[in-house]
């Protein structure tokens, strides 16, 4: 989850001008816990939100130029998956972003 939540932070801090906001917050749920990391960033446009977790896409087409692989919000799905729990994105440009990891109380069993 360090990695997971470095990315998502990370995004948040590149994304966001001086004097933005970024939010971290947990809180239990039944069965689990949510972790969010809100911004009050650039946001994400409508039309890229369902392929941000696809391995190499770049909504930013100019990010590639910054040395981004389009990699990170991947791999932060499939550690969220691998731990049994699910990430939300949630977006509208101009105003922030925020993404929701909901993680269940007990890991999955097996593979450790």
């Amino acid at each position: 989850m360090v990695q997971v939540l470095g990315n998502l932070v990370g995004n948040a801090l590149r994304y966001t001008p001086a004097g933005g906001t970024i939010e971290l917050a947990a809180y239990p749920t039944a069965g689990g816990v949510v972790l969010q990391v809100r911004d009050t960033g650039s946001g994400i446009d409508p039309e890229d939100l369902p392929y941000i977790f696809e391995r190499f896409y770049r909504g930013d087409k100019a990010r590639h130029e910054n040395g981004e692989s389009g990699l990170g919000l991947a791999i932060a799905k499939s550690l969220v998956e691998a731990h049994g729990g699910t990430i939300q994105v949630e977006s509208t440009p101009g105003e922030g972003t925020t993404f929701r990891i909901t993680l269940p109380a007990e890991p999955p069993s097996g593979g450790g």
